[in-house]
């Protein structure tokens, strides 16, 4: 075990090298701090006047391929709010108002994985304010991650870590 001086120090190093974290950890940092600590995470629930759910579409080492709702891991000193807007400008290319308070929070722990294992997620009804970015939606034959799609129900390749949105697809 490291002297409790030997790590100050290497603390105050990696700590010089992101003077603003607020805006973004470099992915090796980010990926230490979900392994030693829960992540705050923000879902975007988005339903049309028929009733159909929008999902974007997801693929990487984290969940493989398969629909998620959109959503982000808040940052240092963001505010749930921020978020949520920032998702529906990044992820969707549009903006979005929500209700003030989660319809669910939800608990993700995936003990086999060392990397994003503990993510607590808060799921907020929300309504789109402006069209989606009609460039980014999806493409069946060249499906792409954050290419976006509604659906009428719940789809079988929902990722596993958001099937408790489950009953909220109509």
């Amino acid at each position: 075990m490291p002297e409790p001086s030997q790590l100050s120090r290497l603390i105050s190093d990696l700590e010089s090298l992101i003077p603003e974290p607020q805006k973004g950890l470099p992915e090796p940092v980010f990926l230490l701090i979900s392994r030693l600590t829960p992540l705050l995470n923000v879902d975007l629930l988005i339903q049309d006047a028929q009733g159909r759910t929008l999902l974007t579409w997801r693929e990487d080492e984290h969940y493989g391929p398969g629909w998620h709702v959109p959503g982000g891991i808040l940052r240092f000193r963001e505010s749930a709010a921020n978020r949520i807007r920032e998702v529906g400008r990044l992820e969707l290319g549009a903006q979005v108002e929500f209700e003030p308070g989660p319809l669910l929070i939800h608990e993700s722990l995936r003990p086999g994985k060392r990397d994003r294992s503990h993510i607590v997620s808060m799921l907020y009804r929300c309504r789109l304010l402006t069209s989606l970015d009609a460039n980014v939606r999806f493409d069946p034959k060249a499906p792409r991650p954050g290419q976006w799609q509604w659906h009428a129900g719940c789809p079988g390749n929902l990722i596993q870590e958001q099937s408790s949105y489950e009953r909220y697809f109509r």
